[in-house]
């Protein structure tokens, strides 16, 4: 199975522009090596981010581009997720400043002082996180950054969009299948910022960030274009949109789950928009980027049972 490892300096953009570190041929199984979202540069309580990061917008470096031979405009990327390992023991979560859902924020800017900055390292021991005051959660990794190359434009690394990117969704997990659209010639595949445990929204803005041992399959759907990103797992399919303010990111996600159930169950737009008003499930991936994401659900059980 090829291992593919960044050679040179991480990535901090989503788009078209970078060397590639490696070129996969469709339905190829590979192991992915990503460092955290401080490139493993905190390892202490004292490792602040503002004295050990060069420039703390510098977050979520990426592994990649990877291509995948013979994606092109138009066509959908397959991921599907099949282990996440992590490469050390410990988590690293933190506050910072003028970061984070309940603080002045550059873009949400208040006339309070910004929290004070402080890290946290959480030990992973026995597929359990160690939190502060003996309390333990589940071990539970996804990939916080996933996406493709836009067409024309690079996006940096912390924000989400219609390419995928910083979504912070935990369904982007082993098991799942995530589906993102293609803009240029052979993708240029994107992946990191792997968390070991997310609660909804990630709240302070930083989870239990780990670097990782992903191991994933890509592969092609030729002609089938989709707009935002899709993941499927066993129990349901969803859409995640991501915008500000956090109820464009509803709708977004919302109505090109309609288009999902459309377009591959053979539901009618009202239909489909109706049984989402009773059984649709909602989540927020994020809500601390410069854009949130929100991931709309549909259970597997309530679709057509004569559909894929």
């Amino acid at each position: 199975m090829k291992e593919v490892r960044q050679t040179g300096e991480y990535r901090y953009t989503f788009g078209p522009y970078h060397e590639p570190v490696a070129i996969v041929d469709p339905g190829e199984a590979l192991v992915i090596y990503t460092a955290d979202a401080f490139e493993n540069k905190i390892n202490r309580p004292e490792d602040l981010p503002s004295k050990v990061l060069s420039n703390v917008q510098f977050t979520n470096p990426q592994t990649g581009p990877i291509l995948v031979k013979g994606a092109e405009k138009g066509d959908t990327l397959s991921v599907k997720i099949l282990n996440i390992e992590p490469l050390r023991k410990f988590a690293v979560s933190a506050f910072i400043p003028y970061f984070g859902g309940l603080t002045n924020t550059n873009s949400t800017p208040m006339l309070n002082e910004p929290l004070p900055e402080r890290v946290f390292i959480y030990a992973i021991k026995d597929d359990k996180i160690e939190l502060e005051n003996g309390v333990r959660i589940p071990y539970a990794p996804f990939l916080g950054t996933i996406g493709t190359a836009p067409e024309i434009e690079s996006i940096n690394t912390l924000t989400p969009g219609y390419w995928g990117g910083n979504m912070d969704c935990p369904e982007t997990c082993p098991g799942n299948e995530v589906q993102l659209p293609v803009f240029v010639k052979d993708a240029h595949f994107f992946t990191g910022d792997v968390h070991a445990a997310q609660g909804d929204g990630e709240l302070c803005g930083v989870a239990c960030e780990i670097p990782a041992r992903v191991t994933i399959m890509l592969d092609v759907v030729k002609g089938k274009k989709i707009r935002w990103p899709r993941i499927i797992s066993k129990e349901h399919i969803m859409v995640v949109g991501s915008a500000r303010p956090m109820e464009d990111a509803a709708r977004i996600a919302w109505s090109e789950l309609i288009n999902f159930m459309v377009e591959e169950y053979g539901y009618e737009k009202l239909e489909a928009y109706q049984l989402l008003t009773q059984v649709g499930v909602m989540r927020v991936g994020n809500m601390v980027d410069p854009n949130y994401s929100l991931v709309a659900k549909c259970p597997k059980e309530y679709l057509r049972k004569h559909s894929g």
